[in-house]
């Protein structure tokens, strides 16, 4: 019983940083309909961004805050670069274009940061592990989920009580309702970019406290979308929910299967479970369910 209360308060608060990644995913396909396969380069350049900043002696806080700030002026950039043109195109477009600028920002980083594993040094967090009753809880994981924990609410609370955050949803509900009122689309889809770039970066930068820091981080993004899937892909609420509960699978399939098929089941486990949940739930927990009567 207590290896399974630490599987699954681990699985939780690794869930809760893939549930930031997820917000992205969300955010994005909120406004413009389009899954954006670059999400986990965007997870890998945050996070080194982070690194190299901490690496010149930068506070982590301070280190995070400027990721955050390049975050979100190089999701503006590649808004207004790449997809601002595509505006009104076919869906299957876009998505190609993210395709390709996934290829491009993995090219992009290891051109410049190269490809071996590096690590925060010193350690952010402490090493000494928390012990409370019988659970023992590293910091790494305890600190993390609750930095992650702490910018969901900010990101929420966003989109609820702010003007622009309010006419993003007002465009993701119905476009040409919020073009009517004022609305700018180019505004949102640019903001919807940046946020999606800033919340990816903080997410890579905690997993690389845990893990360390390498090229294969990117793989992230494909791996948050069974969280994306399961709790709807419109759904803010359902990327939380569903970004816990995957990393609660994945961290139970790695402690009582991985003896039973080694090689990798911790990994193939989330998407084995998006198929199967597909087939009963194909709009998610919380996703819009849309009826075409032709």
């Amino acid at each position: 019983m207590d290896l399974f209360l630490m599987t699954v308060t681990t699985g939780v608060m690794v869930g809760g940083i893939y549930a930031l990644v997820a917000l992205g995913w969300v955010l994005i396909y909120k406004c413009s309909g389009v899954l954006n396969l670059a999400m986990g380069e965007m997870t890998l350049i945050g996070a080194y961004v982070s690194l190299s900043f901490y690496s010149m002696g930068f506070p982590f806080i301070v280190a995070l805050a400027i990721s955050l700030v390049i975050g979100f002026i190089l999701g503006v950039l590649t808004e207004r670069i790449f997809l601002d043109r595509l505006i009104g195109e076919p869906v299957l477009t876009v998505i190609m274009v993210t395709v390709g600028l996934s290829f491009f920002f993995k090219g992009v980083v290891e051109l410049i940061w190269g490809t071996d594993t590096r690590v925060f040094e010193p350690a952010v967090f402490a090493l000494e592990p928390i012990r409370i009753g019988p659970l023992i809880i590293g910091q790494v994981y305890l600190w993390s989920f609750i930095a992650a924990l702490v910018l969901l609410v900010v990101f929420v609370s966003f989109f609820k009580y702010t003007r622009w955050g309010l006419a993003m949803q007002a465009t993701a509900d119905d476009e040409m309702a919020a073009l009517s009122v004022g609305v700018s689309a180019r505004f949102v889809y640019a903001a919807a970019w940046a946020i999606a770039f800033m919340a990816a970066g903080v997410g890579g930068t905690l997993l690389g406290n845990i893990n360390g820091l390498n090229i294969s981080v990117s793989y992230l993004g494909l791996l948050v979308l069974p969280a994306v899937v399961l709790g709807g892909l419109n759904s803010v609420p359902g990327a939380i929910v569903g970004g816990i509960a995957i990393g609660i699978l994945q961290n139970l399939c790695g402690t009582y299967l991985d003896r039973y098929f080694p090689g990798g089941v911790k990994e193939i486990a989330p998407f084995v479970f998006m198929a199967v949940f597909l087939l009963f739930k194909p709009y998610g927990l919380w996703g819009w369910e849309r009826i075409e009567r032709v």
